[in-house]
Protein backbone atom coordinates (compact mmCIF):
# COMPACT_ATOMS: atom_id res chain seq x y z
CA UNK A 1 0.00 0.00 0.00
CA UNK A 2 1.53 2.68 -0.94
CA UNK A 3 0.40 6.60 0.71
CA UNK A 4 1.23 9.89 -0.38
CA UNK A 5 4.92 8.64 -1.60
CA UNK A 6 5.65 6.01 1.80
CA UNK A 7 5.09 2.77 1.72
CA UNK A 8 4.11 1.61 4.86
CA UNK A 9 5.80 -2.07 4.93
CA UNK A 10 4.94 -2.48 9.09
CA UNK A 11 1.17 -1.90 8.83
CA UNK A 12 0.94 -3.98 5.63
CA UNK A 13 2.94 -6.79 8.64
CA UNK A 14 0.64 -6.39 11.14
CA UNK A 15 -2.86 -5.94 8.75
CA UNK A 16 -1.37 -9.57 7.48
CA UNK A 17 -0.75 -11.32 10.64
CA UNK A 18 -4.13 -9.51 11.96
CA UNK A 19 -5.77 -11.29 9.03
CA UNK A 20 -4.15 -14.54 9.82
CA UNK A 21 -4.66 -14.81 13.12
CA UNK A 22 -8.85 -13.94 13.68
CA UNK A 23 -9.84 -16.83 10.59
CA UNK A 24 -13.69 -16.75 10.80
CA UNK A 25 -14.94 -19.34 9.07
CA UNK A 26 -18.31 -20.66 7.52
CA UNK A 27 -18.52 -25.04 6.43
CA UNK A 28 -20.20 -26.07 4.15
CA UNK A 29 -21.21 -29.38 2.77
CA UNK A 30 -21.57 -32.56 4.99
CA UNK A 31 -20.49 -36.18 5.04
CA UNK A 32 -17.44 -37.53 6.76
CA UNK A 33 -15.45 -34.83 7.11
CA UNK A 34 -18.05 -32.90 8.74
CA UNK A 35 -17.80 -34.86 11.74
CA UNK A 36 -14.24 -34.19 11.47
CA UNK A 37 -14.61 -30.85 11.61
CA UNK A 38 -16.66 -30.91 14.59
CA UNK A 39 -13.53 -33.24 16.12
CA UNK A 40 -11.22 -30.34 15.66
CA UNK A 41 -13.41 -27.75 17.18
CA UNK A 42 -13.83 -30.11 20.36
CA UNK A 43 -11.46 -29.04 23.24
CA UNK A 44 -8.52 -31.81 22.01
CA UNK A 45 -7.68 -30.08 19.04
CA UNK A 46 -9.31 -26.43 19.96
CA UNK A 47 -9.36 -24.58 16.49
CA UNK A 48 -9.67 -21.29 18.50
CA UNK A 49 -6.64 -21.42 19.80
CA UNK A 50 -5.60 -20.49 16.62
CA UNK A 51 -7.68 -17.50 15.87
CA UNK A 52 -10.55 -19.71 14.16
CA UNK A 53 -14.13 -18.76 15.10
CA UNK A 54 -16.99 -20.60 13.22
CA UNK A 55 -19.52 -18.16 11.87
CA UNK A 56 -23.15 -18.75 10.84
CA UNK A 57 -23.34 -15.75 8.74
CA UNK A 58 -21.04 -15.38 5.54
CA UNK A 59 -20.99 -11.94 5.50
CA UNK A 60 -18.89 -12.30 8.80
CA UNK A 61 -16.67 -14.89 7.52
CA UNK A 62 -13.24 -14.87 5.59
CA UNK A 63 -12.83 -18.76 5.53
CA UNK A 64 -15.00 -20.92 3.61
CA UNK A 65 -14.43 -24.52 4.74
CA UNK A 66 -15.70 -26.74 2.15
CA UNK A 67 -16.48 -29.98 2.77
CA UNK A 68 -18.17 -33.41 1.45
CA UNK A 69 -19.15 -34.22 -2.19
CA UNK A 70 -20.69 -31.39 -4.09
CA UNK A 71 -23.51 -31.97 -6.59
CA UNK A 72 -24.32 -29.97 -9.58
CA UNK A 73 -27.93 -28.60 -7.58
CA UNK A 74 -25.36 -27.45 -4.62
CA UNK A 75 -22.73 -25.71 -6.62
CA UNK A 76 -24.75 -22.84 -7.23
CA UNK A 77 -25.31 -22.46 -3.36
CA UNK A 78 -21.56 -22.53 -2.72
CA UNK A 79 -20.64 -19.92 -5.28
CA UNK A 80 -23.58 -17.36 -4.07
CA UNK A 81 -22.00 -18.11 -0.45
CA UNK A 82 -18.88 -17.28 -1.52
CA UNK A 83 -20.16 -14.76 -3.01
CA UNK A 84 -21.75 -13.16 -0.46
CA UNK A 85 -18.30 -13.18 1.53
CA UNK A 86 -16.26 -9.71 2.22
CA UNK A 87 -13.34 -9.67 0.88
CA UNK A 88 -10.21 -10.80 1.49
CA UNK A 89 -11.67 -14.54 1.76
CA UNK A 90 -10.04 -17.42 1.80
CA UNK A 91 -11.23 -21.23 0.65
CA UNK A 92 -9.99 -24.58 2.67
CA UNK A 93 -11.35 -28.10 0.75
CA UNK A 94 -11.10 -31.22 3.06
CA UNK A 95 -11.27 -34.78 1.86
CA UNK A 96 -11.10 -36.19 -1.53
CA UNK A 97 -14.98 -36.02 -1.97
CA UNK A 98 -14.72 -31.72 -2.16
CA UNK A 99 -11.08 -32.13 -3.87
CA UNK A 100 -11.72 -34.33 -6.41
CA UNK A 101 -15.17 -36.29 -6.15
CA UNK A 102 -14.43 -39.19 -4.37
CA UNK A 103 -15.57 -42.33 -4.44
CA UNK A 104 -18.46 -40.29 -6.14
CA UNK A 105 -16.14 -38.83 -8.90
CA UNK A 106 -17.78 -38.08 -12.40
CA UNK A 107 -16.89 -40.86 -14.02
CA UNK A 108 -19.15 -43.28 -11.82
CA UNK A 109 -22.24 -40.21 -11.59
CA UNK A 110 -22.88 -37.28 -13.19
CA UNK A 111 -24.43 -34.97 -10.35
CA UNK A 112 -20.92 -34.50 -8.86
CA UNK A 113 -19.37 -31.41 -9.43
CA UNK A 114 -15.38 -32.92 -9.99
CA UNK A 115 -13.71 -30.20 -7.56
CA UNK A 116 -14.44 -27.53 -5.48
CA UNK A 117 -12.25 -25.46 -7.51
CA UNK A 118 -14.49 -25.92 -10.27
CA UNK A 119 -16.75 -23.31 -8.53
CA UNK A 120 -14.56 -21.75 -6.32
CA UNK A 121 -10.67 -20.83 -6.06
CA UNK A 122 -9.31 -22.72 -3.58
CA UNK A 123 -6.55 -21.61 -1.42
CA UNK A 124 -5.65 -24.77 0.85
CA UNK A 125 -6.17 -28.20 -0.25
CA UNK A 126 -6.40 -30.90 2.95
CA UNK A 127 -5.95 -34.58 2.21
CA UNK A 128 -7.52 -37.34 3.12
CA UNK A 129 -11.07 -39.47 3.07
CA UNK A 130 -11.65 -38.31 5.97
CA UNK A 131 -9.71 -35.25 6.49
CA UNK A 132 -8.01 -35.88 10.19
CA UNK A 133 -8.34 -32.52 12.89
CA UNK A 134 -4.60 -32.82 12.76
CA UNK A 135 -4.69 -32.71 8.92
CA UNK A 136 -7.30 -30.02 9.10
CA UNK A 137 -4.82 -28.12 11.75
CA UNK A 138 -1.72 -28.41 9.28
CA UNK A 139 -4.09 -27.00 6.75
CA UNK A 140 -5.32 -23.91 8.72
CA UNK A 141 -1.34 -23.41 9.77
CA UNK A 142 0.11 -23.37 6.18
CA UNK A 143 -3.31 -21.10 5.00
CA UNK A 144 -2.22 -18.52 7.78
CA UNK A 145 1.43 -18.53 6.99
CA UNK A 146 0.46 -18.05 3.17
CA UNK A 147 -2.26 -15.03 4.28
CA UNK A 148 1.21 -13.90 6.36
CA UNK A 149 3.09 -14.07 2.76
CA UNK A 150 5.97 -16.63 4.88
CA UNK A 151 7.53 -19.43 2.43
CA UNK A 152 7.52 -23.37 4.35
CA UNK A 153 11.15 -24.37 3.44
CA UNK A 154 10.66 -28.17 2.59
CA UNK A 155 13.60 -30.94 3.13
CA UNK A 156 15.90 -32.07 0.18
CA UNK A 157 15.07 -35.49 -0.41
Amino acid sequence: MKSGGFHLSTIDKVLSWARSSSLWYVTTGGGCCADEILAAMGPRYDLERFGCVQQIDPRQADLLIVTGLISYKAATHLRALYDQMPAPKYVMCLGSCATGGGPFAPEFSYGVVPGADRIVPVDIYVPGCPARPEAIMNGLITLQEKIRGHQRSHPQA
